[in-house]
């Protein structure tokens, strides 16, 4: 079984941070199937490519931002998709921030729930190049807001990244007033700008899920449903660092798809998304 290398306590009780695979695309009707493969492909991406070996010694890159060596981080390794939920109440429930990987996007919708009963609504940033706001069919990857909309605070949730989007899950996200952030915009008014957006959206209570297909192709080839003109990798990870300092109660990264990756690029860098976010948790 591989487990990040950054995985530095032995249980639950004594982390602060919990590290959950999904590996699972029972929900996925994409066409391009293997992201199931994608929480092993993004942890052993991480033990590769974040850490130097010399004299004996492991050496661990530094983030760009923020400090790892004072967060107690657990992996607990893969779980089933029907655990999911019990895994995350129980964690909620105890004051611990979960980190899951996927898999497909439906994993959010569990996810969503188990933080809704816990904590009551939650906002939501929602990192995807597709609303996933589909009502008109159910329980699968593309229905993810309509799935847990009695969960989320829209009024505290903004989705980023969107430019491939259905007419419905348009008119879905209007009818609650839910925020769209496409990558013209982020050309047009700026990085900073929106990341201040954000972060004053939000709130101090909020749930990050990033689909790394709202990444233009260039920088994350291997996912599932790849959409042309996304955000740049750079742009993604500051404004997850922004965000995630200013209070999260989890955060999900689904949709790696290793089997049409290039030179493991999309693994490394959602392993660096995972490295960056949790160098900006603030456990204070």
């Amino acid at each position: 079984m591989i487990l990040f290398n950054r995985s530095n306590v032995k249980n639950i009780a004594d982390a602060d941070i919990v590290i959950i695979g999904v590996p699972d695309e029972s929900k996925s009707h994409a066409k391009r199937k293997g992201s199931s493969k994608g929480p092993d492909a993004i942890r052993l991406a991480s033990n590769q490519t974040e850490f130097f070996e010399r004299k004996g010694k492991s050496i661990s890159i530094l983030p760009m931002r923020g400090k790892t060596d004072n967060k107690r981080v657990l992996d607990i390794g893969n779980i089933q998709r029907n655990q999911l939920y019990s895994v995350i109440f129980d964690l909620i429930s105890n004051n611990k921030i979960p980190i899951i990987i996927g898999g497909d996007h439906s994993v959010t919708s569990i996810s969503l729930h188990a933080m809704g009963d816990a904590l009551d609504k939650v906002g939501l940033i929602y990192f995807d190049a597709h609303p996933d706001f589909v009502s008109s069919t159910r329980d699968y990857y593309g229905s993810v807001l309509a799935d847990s909309a009695k969960y989320l605070d829209f009024d505290k949730s903004i989705l980023i990244g969107t430019r491939s989007a259905e007419p419905e899950e348009l008119e879905n996200a209007y009818k609650v007033g839910l925020e769209i952030v496409t990558p013209l915009d982020i050309v047009e008014y700026g990085i900073s700008h929106i990341t201040k957006k954000v972060v004053a959206k939000t709130g101090n209570k909020k749930y990050i899920s990033i689909d790394l297909d709202c990444l233009d192709p260039a920088f994350a080839p291997g996912v599932s449903v790849p959409s042309p003109a996304g955000i740049q990798s750079a742009d993604l990870i500051y404004i997850i660092k922004q965000a995630i300092s200013k209070g999260i109660v989890g955060m999900d990264i689904v949709e790696c798809n290793p089997d049409f990756d290039v030179n493991n690029m999309t693994a490394s860098l959602g392993a660096r998304i995972v490295f960056e976010s949790i160098a900006s948790i603030d456990m204070t």
